[in-house]
């Protein structure tokens, strides 16, 4: 059995925050989880990280971990012209592909037109990851579409949250999961009048995640980036 472990990449709590507390402060602590448990993950980043914290994006491939494409900005990409839309994505394969090479993609808020998925495919990527379980069409399989295999997220990040009795009872064996967490998951962040953005975030998070990878690894699986999902196994 298979699991990946992946992580959207971007500003703190989008569009509600505009800091970067989770790249300065969150990455760091994730990259040192998945150290001590010798797991490759997969970060989905927004383009103009390569701008704005360069080094952040270098840390991730620098530990060996898959870097893959989450729109330029993290502006809805199902929001805007389709033409905008496909280069909003080609901006950021482009800015990322600076540091390594890219062939997975998340679209913000997991809304990827699908006419976009022919242009994923003519930018040579081959996996996407904006369906879910949990989401509208609700997919519950890896499934090919316009030549991209598409594999759903599992749960929403803030599973993550949940006291670890309830998270553990989400992954019995028999089932093949894709994590999803926000590196601004790991902090404290400041109070804001949505509370679901603030609510359990901090070092449960990482204490959970320690404990989830720890779970799965017991169970047998193997942890693997979401590009290396059509070879293993």
């Amino acid at each position: 059995m298979r699991a990946v472990v992946s992580f959207d990449v971007e500003m703190d709590a989008p569009p509600y925050l505009n800091s970067w507390r989770g790249i300065d402060e969150g990455l760091p602590k994730i990259l040192e989880v998945l150290r001590d448990y010798r797991v490759r993950a997969t970060f989905f980043t927004i383009g103009m990280l390569a701008s704005v914290r360069p080094k952040a994006v270098y840390s991730i491939v620098e530990e060996g971990h898959e870097l893959a494409c989450h729109g330029y900005d993290h502006r809805r990409l199902d929001k805007m012209p389709l033409r905008e839309a496909a280069n909003n994505v080609r901006a950021c394969l482009k800015a990322l592909r600076e540091f390594s090479e890219v062939e997975s993609f998340r679209a913000p808020n997991l809304k990827l037109p699908p006419p976009l998925l022919h242009v994923l495919r003519e930018e040579g990527v081959r996996v996407d990851s904006s369906v879910a379980w949990y989401k509208p069409p609700f997919r519950l399989r890896p499934s090919v579409e316009a030549g991209v295999l598409r594999v759903p997220a599992s749960y929403p990040s803030s599973a993550l949250r949940l006291p670890w009795r309830l998270l553990k009872a989400l992954f019995p064996r028999g089932r093949e999961y894709v994590i999803l967490a926000h590196p601004w998951e790991y902090v404290e962040l400041v109070a804001h009048p949505r509370p679901d953005l603030t609510l359990g975030v901090g070092k449960s998070v990482e204490e959970n995640s320690r404990r989830l990878i720890a779970h799965l690894k017991a169970l047998g699986y193997e942890l693997v980036p979401i590009r290396d999902y059509m070879t293993s196994g």
